[in-house]
Parts: structure tokens; C-alpha cells; sequence
């Protein structure tokens, strides 16, 4: 069965984005060889304001062969032809793509969608980048209200850039 592995960036006091949503604090870590990471994937899930950052001016497209599906209840299918949009059955749509052949899945970001896939017990990993700030104030991973989620640490690394990498099995 494939895993599903939430990706994130988090502050050193637990946010995932700023008050507006901003991400301008996390650190550009020059070692991080991006192809070998989307190499590891070839499905992603976004939220749909994840999605929209994603599309806005500037921002890489994703790589081909990744198949991208957007969990939203407002988005409209002929809007977005490039991608799969899920209104309803998020957990349904998941457990049946988990089933399926294929690389891993990567949850990139959206606390709601996080949290959500996490009480559904559809995420198999959590990997937390620690960017070395602390922001007092914004998004925290996971949203409340959250259930207590027991992990094991499978993996921990440092940067020189001072981001620490951790990475957790969700039990």
C-alpha cells in the first residue's frame, strides 16, 4: 500500500504559515535536492489555498508525471482541467488512491486537510522541517481542535542553514 507522507515546514513554536498565510520566514536550504525529493512522489494532495499559491505568478509548476488532486468544496472541475478536484468523500477518495500502484503521495500542506486525513488515520508519516525562527503568531500544525496522535521518530537530520528535518511514523 502506498503511504501518505505530510510534508511541512513549521516554525520553531509550531506554525506552518504566518497570520495572513505567509511563508516568506521559511529558509531556502541550498543542500535540499528538490528532483530527488519529487522522485519519491507521483501523486500530490493540496487544500485549495495551497493549490492557489501554487498557481500564482512565479510559482514552479509541478513536475510531469505528478498527478495533482485538490481537496475543495468551492473549486469547479472545468476550471482547473489539469488537475482532479475532490469535493466530498476526502477520506473515500484517499484510502482508494492508497490502494492503488504506485509512489508515494505527498500531503503538501493545509492544516484543515491535515488534520482531517490524521483523524481518518490516512496519514502514514509526518516530516517537519523546523525553520530556525519563531513567529509568535499564525497557522499551527495541526489546526484546532486536534486528537492527541501518538508517532516514533524514524528520522532527524541538521542543516547547515539551521533547519532541523524530522520525520515520524504515525502509530
Amino acid at each position: 500500500m502506498r503511504r501518505v507522507r505530510y510534508r511541512i515546514a513549521t516554525s520553531l513554536d509550531g506554525y506552518i504559515a504566518g497570520p495572513k498565510g505567509e511563508a516568506d520566514w521559511i529558509v531556502m536550504d541550498p543542500d535540499i535536492d528538490f528532483p530527488a525529493l519529487f522522485k519519491q512522489f507521483d501523486t500530490v494532495l493540496l487544500g485549495r489555498r495551497n493549490y492557489e499559491i501554487t498557481r500564482s505568478p512565479g510559482a514552479p509548476p509541478w513536475p510531469p508525471g505528478i498527478r495533482v488532486y485538490v481537496f475543495s468544496r468551492t473549486l469547479r472541475q472545468r476550471d482547473h482541467p489539469g488537475v482532479t478536484l475532490v469535493a466530498d468523500k476526502a477520506e473515500e477518495t484517499l484510502a482508494a488512491l492508497r490502494a492503488t500502484s504506485g509512489k508515494d503521495i505527498w500531503l503538501f500542506g493545509g492544516a484543515s486537510l491535515f488534520r482531517s486525513l490524521l483523524e481518518a488515520r490516512l496519514v502514514d508519516a509526518i516530516e517537519v522541517a523546523v525553520m530556525p525562527v519563531l513567529l509568535g503568531q499564525g497557522i499551527p500544525l495541526p489546526p484546532p481542535p486536534a486528537e492527541q496522535t501518538k508517532l516514533k521518530l524514524t528520522g532527524c537530520k541538521a542543516s547547515k542553514t539551521g533547519i532541523v528535518s524530522l520525520e515520524y511514523a504515525v502509530r
